[in-house]
Parts: structure tokens; C-alpha cells; sequence
């Protein structure tokens, strides 16, 4: 999808909830409340318990993998939106071991719910020809593929019983059997434009998608299968306008600029979503149920990936060194790692001579951090103790490659967010 960015801001029809002041910003970090550990949420039907609630990545930490996966291999796979296919790469060699064709322009590999199949999610850019490649992890090999409309990325309800297909192009979340692929039913999210990523509440009532080309992120309510509102994200230092919002409170809006949100990650305990904004050059910081800013750290030029650590006190950020969406090879690209204990930036790593880390995971131990490299046909694999960086030549235009096996119960889409 083509995408002229314009620098202003926009006022929307439907109700908003905005961000809070600029101001508010430079707060200090909650601290954590001393005495017992909070109560266990209850969750929406369906879903899994929350193992712990001060940590919902609880269940992803190293040594926990499912015995669902116990029997896949080891390997990672790489999409490649010009060259319409799969490089499967294997980690224990840094070596491309194997490559398939797919179907038009792949986006991402998405795990299932289940974890027993890597979807590619194949929009297929500007046509009718969208369609979903299963690879069976077991063996490394891809299925017959499904026909599915602009599936530009893929999630899942956390009760798993839908797989959620972002249709981008449409503005609309398309709710399929996530066997077959059947259409359940739909939600439309007419003001985000470029809806593309999210992730989901603690319990499982809500989730939170970016809106790429609006500068503004949506929350769905997926228990009553409905638009709950749109807030503006905003970096701070730019100009603001106070408006009447639609519960009568003051709000504020951007007068003349317009971010570009990407990955979305829910802070350990749930109550924070951390949101990468390649036009920001940083992450942004909402509050899950009040959906109001509360926060921006900055990190690097064009942020764009999100990866929590194994242990859940970390979050790498990938900085894509570009704040364009067809950038450069070499740019300034390179990982800025937040606490997310103190919401500051302890590291940036560097990839010398340049590049353009964009989407993946970490890897099954943690030790490794692997990204493609979208404008230089790379993947990037990071030491997460050091930052030390290797490169693996791949195809043109790598983009959201996914690590498998890795360590949880259950996958809600992406290139692996698993709890």
C-alpha cells in the first residue's frame, strides 16, 4: 500500500479519547505497591489463566516451552515482500537451509493459537489475491495455501476461538475460524487508517490496534465486538489544541503533526501499552483502561518492532533508521533496549556500517534477538547481553520473520506474542 504522509492532524467523527498534556509526561515510573501480590484477573471465557499478574509474560520465560512444540524444528523463517517467498534459516548455524514460494507480498509468519501452525500472512498489495500459507513447524514445509482478503497481519481472540485478520487495506478486523479460515464476522475501524498491529488486556476484554497512516490507535472491545474509541498519540513538544471531548472533559489534540504508530506491547502487569511510533523516533506510553498518554520515552530514529525479553524485565525496541516507509539501505538503524521497571533506555546497540532492523523475535533462551533487515535484505541477530550483531544475507525485503519454537502456552498472532 502506497502512503503520502502529510504533516498535520486530524479531528475525527467518531468519539475520542485523547492524550493527556504533554505536561504529564515527565512523571516518574509507578512504583510497585508493597505488600501482596495482586489478584489474579478474571479472565474472559475461554482464556487461559493469568499465571501471574505482576507478569504476563510469565509463562513465555526460557525454559518454558509447551509440549505442543516439543517435537518442531528449530528454525527461523523470513518473508520477503518483493520476492514472494519464505528463507528458512536455521539457528544453530546462522544458515539459510532451505526457501519456498508463497503467496503475494508476505507480511509476517504469525504463530496459531494452538502453536501448531505458522500461518504467512500474504496481502498481496493493491489486489483481490490475498491468501494465508500454513507451514507445519514439525517439518519446516509449507501447506496449501487459503484465500483470505488483504490479510496484512494476523492475531487471535485470546479465548482462540477466531483468528483476527487485520485487513488494512479495508480498515475493518476480520474474525475467521482459526482452522479454516471461514468468515465469522467482522468489526469496522473506519477512521484507522493503516490498522496493522496490536496487542490485548491482561483478561482478554479488549485489544489495542495502531492505526499506521492516522497517527492514532484504536481500542476494540471483544466482548461486545465494537469500536470503543481512538485516541491521538503525540509527541511531546508539538503543538497541542484543547478541545471538548465527548465525555465534557478538556482534551488535547496535535494542530500540525501526525505520528506513525507500529508495534504495540502490554507493559508486564497489563495496565500500560508501549506503542512505537516511527515518525516519533520513540514510544509512546498509554493507559490500557483510561486509553489516555501518559508517557513517551525516546529511542531511536524510525521505532518500529517491540520485543519483551524472556524474563519480562526488558523490552528491545527496533529502530528502523528511517522515518520513511520505503527507506534507505544503511540508514542509522539499530536496538535501544528499555527497563521496564524504570520506562528509561539502558542500551542502544548499533549495527555498524548502518541498516534497518524491522520485525522479529527473541529467541527460544533468550539470548539472541533476531530482525529483519527490511531495506538491506538481512536479518540481523543481536547477542541480547552484549549487542554484538551478526548478518545473514536473505531475500529482497525481508519483513516480520518469526523464531520458532518459542517458550508459552498460547500464541495471539503477530510474529509470536505468546503467553
Amino acid at each position: 500500500m502506497t502512503f503520502s504522509a502529510r504533516a498535520r492532524c486530524l479531528l475525527f467523527a467518531l468519539p475520542l479519547v485523547f492524550a493527556c498534556s504533554t505536561a504529564c509526561f515527565a512523571q516518574a515510573p509507578a512504583k510497585a505497591l508493597a505488600g501482596a501480590s495482586p489478584a489474579a484477573p478474571s479472565t474472559v471465557p475461554g482464556m487461559p489463566p493469568v499465571a501471574d499478574p505482576a507478569n504476563l509474560y510469565s509463562e513465555t520465560a526460557a525454559a518454558k516451552l509447551s509440549p505442543a512444540v516439543a517435537n518442531d524444528l528449530p528454525r527461523v523463517y523470513v518473508p520477503h515482500i518483493q520476492s514472494n517467498d519464505v528463507y528458512v534459516i536455521d539457528p544453530a548455524t546462522f544458515k539459510v537451509v532451505d526457501k519456498f514460494k508463497v503467496g503475494l507480498n508476505p507480511q509476517h509468519v504469525v504463530p496459531s493459537w494452538d502453536l501448531r501452525t505458522l500461518w504467512v500472512a500474504n496481502n498481496a498489495e493493491n489486489t483481490t489475491k490475498g491468501s494465508l500459507t500454513p507451514i507445519d513447524p514439525r517439518t519446516g514445509k509449507p501447506g496449501k495455501p487459503i484465500a483470505v482478503e488483504d490479510p496484512y497481519n494476523m492475531y487471535f481472540s485470546p479465548d482462540g476461538k477466531s483468528a483476527i485478520i487485520v485487513a488494512e487495506a479495508m480498515k475493518r478486523l476480520d474474525f475467521r475460524d482459526p482452522v479454516t479460515m471461514e468468515l465469522q464476522y467482522s468489526i469496522d475501524v473506519p477512521q484507522c487508517g493503516g490498522i496493522n498491529h496490536a496487542d490485548f488486556a491482561i483478561d482478554g476484554r479488549f485489544a489495542i490496534f495502531t492505526c499506521e497512516f492516522a497517527g492514532i490507535v484504536a481500542k476494540i472491545d471483544l466482548v461486545n465486538r465494537k469500536v470503543l474509541g481512538y485516541t491521538q498519540v503525540i509527541q511531546p513538544g508539538r503543538p497541542i489544541k484543547i478541545v471538548k471531548g465527548p465525555d465534557g472533559q478538556d482534551q488535547e489534540i496535535c494542530t500540525t503533526w501526525k505520528g506513525m504508530p507500529q508495534d504495540i506491547r502490554a507493559s508486564p502487569d497489563g495496565k500500560l501499552f508501549y506503542v512505537a511510533d516511527m515518525m516519533a523516533d520513540g514510544v509512546h506510553v498509554v493507559d490500557g483502561e483510561t486509553f489516555r498518554q501518559v508517557g513517551f520515552i525516546e529511542t531511536g530514529k524510525g521505532t518500529h518492532g517491540l520485543y519483551p525479553s524472556r524474563d519480562g524485565k526488558k523490552l528491545y525496541v527496533a529502530n528502523r533508521g528511517s522515518n520513511k516507509i520505503h527507506g534507505p539501505p544503511k540508514a542509522k538503524g539499530g536496538v535501544s533496549v528499555i527497563d521496564f521497571a524504570t520506562r528509561k533506555v539502558e542500551a542502544n546497540w548499533p549495527i555498524p556500517g548502518g541498516g534497518s532492523p524491522d520485525m522479529g523475535n527473541v529467541s527460544a533462551d533468550g539470548k539472541w534477538l533476531w530482525l529483519s533487515g527490511r531495506y538491506d535484505n538481512v536479518v540481523y541477530v543481536f547477542d541480547t547481553s552484549n549487542g554484538a550483531v551478526k548478518i545473514i544475507p536473505v531475500g529482497k525485503e525481508p519483513h516480520g520473520l518469526t523464531v520458532w519454537p518459542q517458550p508459552g502456552r498460547y500464541s495471539l498472532g503477530h510474529t509470536g506474542n505468546l503467553r
